[in-house]
């Protein structure tokens, strides 16, 4: 299971503090007013409008909630977000992408510099990390769906390149696609499987480096600290943990 997904498991059984679930409120409304505003405001014209609906469902954020950030993006006073990409190192030389929608590009940078220094890692330069992932489709289906093979029959029909079905509390269906094959995809899926709990643009890693004990600590400390940045939309890693140092995070 590649990083990203297992730190967010481990969160998912952590569960969420009222203040993180208002956080998590702010970043996706943000998401759904700048998707309506680059796109139309009708989620079944516009997929990326779409898919952060889908995400702030699977959230339980209120329906009023919803609709307000889409209304948002049509009035003239809605502010203007910018999307940038940070790139960088981690404890134990993880590679780190951190996507960010900010209206003010000199304090996100300043943020996640910092944010970077002070949990033992590095901020580098555009493209210093991003040619170790891919630029995936991603759909996340409930285990419930069907069973492991069932699903990775329907994933191979509607075209997906790989899935990874996961165990336990928190786990999913990963189904994973080419960029260009997103929206065929998903329309596909949604025939044979249903509604995804998630369906995004994601960085996938090509390989994960493994990391135990402090490093391993530190580098959680790092996800978690960027994570909380208002900023901050995801963040993405391409380390690898043991059962042992899985097991040990999640208790």
């Amino acid at each position: 299971m590649a990083g990203h997904s297992q730190f967010k498991n481990i969160m998912h059984r952590k569960g969420k503090q009222d203040a993180q679930k208002s956080k998590l409120f702010g970043k996706l409304a943000r998401e759904i007013t700048v998707a309506a505003k680059l796109g139309t405001p009708d989620p079944a014209m516009n997929p990326r409008l779409r898919a952060a609906v889908i995400a702030a469902r699977q959230e339980n954020m209120p329906k009023d909630n919803i609709e307000r950030a889409i209304k948002k993006a049509t009035g003239g006073d809605s502010e203007s977000y910018d999307e940038i990409r940070y790139e960088g190192y981690g404890p134990g030389g993880v590679a780190v992408i951190v996507e960010a929608l900010t209206n003010n590009r000199n304090r996100t940078a300043g943020e996640v510099r910092s944010t970077f220094a002070k949990h033992g890692g590095n901020l580098g330069e555009t493209n210093s990390v991003s040619f170790m992932f891919d630029r995936v489709g991603e759909f996340r289906f409930p285990l419930k769906a069907g069973t492991a093979d069932e699903v990775l029959e329907k994933a191979i029909d509607a075209g997906a390149d790989d899935v990874v079905s996961g165990e336990g509390e928190g786990a999913a269906h990963e189904i994973y696609c080419a960029q260009d094959s997103f929206n065929a995809v998903r329309e596909a899926l949604e025939k044979s499987l249903g509604q995804p709990s998630s369906a995004k643009l994601m960085w996938r890693p090509k390989t994960t480096a493994p990391v135990e004990g402090e490093a391993a600590r530190t580098l959680f400390d790092l996800i978690a600290a960027l994570d909380d940045n208002d900023d901050v939309q995801n963040v993405y890693a391409n380390f690898e943990l043991s059962d042992d140092a899985l097991a040990k995070f999640a208790a």
